[in-house]
């Protein structure tokens, strides 16, 4: 699934290109999770501004028009968005394309899990109702350490689980809370509540130490994900626990071990991760 640093690299991708840009046309092929909310003919005439994201959304500024506010997107479990500058004819899992006069940016998604919403504002509308629980940024300053502590002495579920949920940090997706879980040299069944002060601190930076080096990398690609010009992410390729089952441990040596947590395949080391 696409985690905050594919999303980010994706933003990263569009948003200077796309500035300014004039929409065209715009297609809708098989249903994805939620509706688009307008007719697609009504995005035609809006003018392209800053793309931005909160979480693992991406919100596409629409001024002018007939209908401005924007376009909430989500790539869901398997989609990725590409700016294209000839788009060939549009294939099974080319679920949305937006034309503009300075390409086509195509949502494809095999497993149609993805999402392109219309909305008023990122404030309000169908918008503000899918991102006002999300949790803080894992970039922003106003999270500190006695924050990110705090929300843990609310939970009694496993670390690894809460770190998933996006309650105490948006971001660390399953890739990325095994990373930095390892990085921390925490166990991913220890339970929230009981992290203390300073290992939430090391927690916190190995989340941010983790997710900045994956946006370095250009994310992960495990089986869909491209970026924005069809370029995979490379960071699997240095993870240090993800995907290593009966590898040694980067740093003790001894195996590195997989177990199941709410469906998700957790990576890590017995010896070096700590309950």
């Amino acid at each position: 699934m696409p985690e905050l640093p594919e999303v980010e690299v994706t933003r990263r991708g569009i948003d200077e290109p796309l500035r300014g840009a004039r929409v065209l046309t715009a297609r809708l092929g098989k249903p994805l999770r939620w509706p688009l909310g307008q007719p697609v003919q009504a995005l035609s005439g809006s003018i392209i501004g800053a793309t931005s994201r909160r979480g693992k959304y991406l919100w596409l500024t629409l001024h002018e028009g007939k209908v401005p506010g924007g376009l909430l997107m989500h790539l869901g479990m398997s989609g990725s968005l590409a700016l294209l500058a000839a788009p060939a004819p549009p294939g099974p899992h080319d679920h949305f394309d937006l034309a503009t006069d300075r390409g086509t940016l195509r949502l494809t998604d095999p497993r149609r899990f993805g999402a392109v919403v219309w909305s008023p504002s990122l404030d309000e509308g169908p918008a503000a109702a899918l991102v006002r629980s999300l949790g803080p940024e894992p970039f922003d300053p106003a999270l500190t350490a006695e924050r990110f502590h705090a929300v843990l002495q609310r939970r009694r579920a496993p670390i690894k689980a809460v770190l998933l949920s996006g309650e105490a940090v948006v971001g660390a997706g399953n890739i990325y809370a095994c990373e930095a879980l390892f990085a921390a040299a925490i166990h991913p069944a220890l339970r929230a509540d009981r992290i203390s002060r300073p290992r939430a601190q090391r927690l916190l930076d190995a989340v941010r130490q983790t997710l900045e080096r994956a946006l370095d990398l250009g994310g992960s690609t495990l089986r869909d994900f491209r970026d924005a010009h069809g370029m995979d992410g490379a960071y699997q390729a240095q993870a240090q626990v993800y995907g290593r089952a009966g590898q040694p441990c980067p740093r003790c040596g001894q195996p590195v071990r997989r177990i199941v947590q709410g469906q998700r395949a957790t990576y890590f080391c017995a010896a070096c991760q700590k309950r």
